[in-house]
């Protein structure tokens, strides 16, 4: 006797819709946060899945290229302010970058694995050049803090999937001042993820002596510069995916910061802009006269958390809410300055110091607790500075908080009240 079908089942072909949506919004957030993607990470199957669909969006909405194979994922994703000092890897200094350069230079030369000793010989050389010296640049490895900074560099790489350790640990390195086997790491290299470190549009190493651009603002441009198209619809697609791209970095993009053409766009397309934008992110759109965020409600989009835990976090939540309760008392844009903010924070030690590690309730912790305040809300764009003044940004307004106990701020943070403007 033939067996009968089995019935079908109607929201089959829906449910497959919600389940394909949900994991492209999965993807496309994933290379947002990391653009340079190895084969490890826990999204990245999703990614090689939609890579298609992927492919497309980020090439009309940012404009931005992705690579996707077996061995990684490469978004080139660029900044649209290229000066702008608040990004770049954690703890890095200009020495860092340095090296970071030198290491990936003898990387590329190098054999299919190699060890922490050999990478730091190989860079001692390099460091070495005239060119380099000539710039006051000096590494000789003989310090803790130098080898501290090239373990740094090395972490950075494994983290971006460059390297891989194969045995060993760094902090032996750090510690050994013998130069043991004992203190060594053996890393193997990813050749495709070194050569999509650099997200250029041109590399470096095609100009030619006499061509290749002075200064460091010259040598920025000219490695991203795109193409426009010499047309209305051409610059108009170039405003479009800037304003893309910044709407997707940063916290905030403020109105009065754009220049007139770009600002002329964005007070007209903005909301149809945010809507088409969290349609595929899953951000939430805050829009308001002074301009517009896309926020993101679970914080997995951001590399700088506001609230989040520790003395240095409920100290920037607490200058915040200072300089918004300013902001809504007088209605005007509040100017202050970094003696004056510290003053408050220590003020502020009297009533919320029981919450915090000791050393920040010691005599002149203040000053080190506002400067690391004031730089955090600097780089969610709450508050600009100069030498002396600092000014509050309207989108500060969104921390005004109604309660900012410590033991609160433990165990259940507040949350913000009121938009983000």
């Amino acid at each position: 006797m033939a067996k009968r079908p089995l019935p079908r089942n109607p929201r089959l072909g829906e449910l497959q819709v919600l389940q394909q949506r949900d994991e492209f919004r999965s993807a496309l957030r994933a290379l947002l946060m990391k653009p340079l993607m190895p084969p490890t990470h826990e999204d990245f199957a999703a990614v090689r899945r939609q890579a298609d669909k992927l492919r497309d969006w980020f090439s009309r909405e940012t404009g931005w290229l992705l690579q996707v194979d077996r061995e990684g994922a490469r978004l080139f994703k660029r900044p649209a302010d290229l000066l702008d000092a608040t990004r770049g890897m954690k703890g890095f200094d200009r020495s860092r970058y340095v090296l970071l350069c030198l290491a990936c230079a003898v990387l590329e030369r190098a054999d299919p694995q190699i060890t922490l000793h050999l990478l730091g010989e190989r860079v001692l050389e390099m460091a070495a050049e005239p060119a380099l010296t000539g710039q006051h640049f000096t590494f000789t490895l003989r310090s803790i803090a130098e080898r501290r900074d090239l373990v740094a560099v090395c972490r950075s790489l494994l983290d971006l999937g460059v390297l891989q350790r194969v045995a060993g640990d760094e902090d032996s390195f750090v510690q050994d001042q013998t130069g043991g086997a004992h203190s060594d790491v053996l890393y193997d290299i990813s050749r495709r993820m070194l050569a999509n470190v650099l997200a250029a549009v041109r590399g470096p190493s095609s100009w030619v002596a006499e061509e290749a651009p002075v200064t460091l603002d010259e040598r920025l441009r000219a490695l991203v510069i795109e193409h426009v198209a010499d047309s209305d619809e051409g610059r108009r697609t170039a405003v479009r995916h800037g304003l893309t791209r910044r709407l997707l970095d940063d916290p905030v993009v403020y109105t009065d910061a754009l220049e007139s053409e770009t600002q002329a766009y964005f007070t007209n397309q903005r909301g149809i802009m945010a809507a088409r934008l969290c349609e595929a992110t899953g951000l939430v759109a805050e829009q308001r006269q002074e301009g517009l965020a896309l926020t993101d409600e679970s914080g997995a989009l951001t590399d700088v958390a506001m609230p989040a835990e520790g003395t240095e976090a409920h100290v920037t939540l607490l200058v915040a809410e200072h300089l918004a309760h300013r902001v809504r008392q007088g209605g005007t844009t509040i100017e202050t300055t970094a003696d004056a903010i510290a003053a408050f924070v220590r003020g502020a030690t009297e009533r919320y110091g029981r919450f915090w590690r000791k050393s920040a309730r010691e005599p002149g912790a203040e000053r080190e607790l506002a400067q690391a305040a004031l730089e955090r809300l600097q780089n969610l764009q709450l508050i600009t500075r100069d030498a002396e003044r600092i000014r509050a940004r309207p989108a500060i307004a969104r921390f005004a908080l109604g309660s900012t106990d410590g033991q609160a701020m433990r165990a259940d943070p507040p949350q913000a009240s009121g938009s983000l403007f």
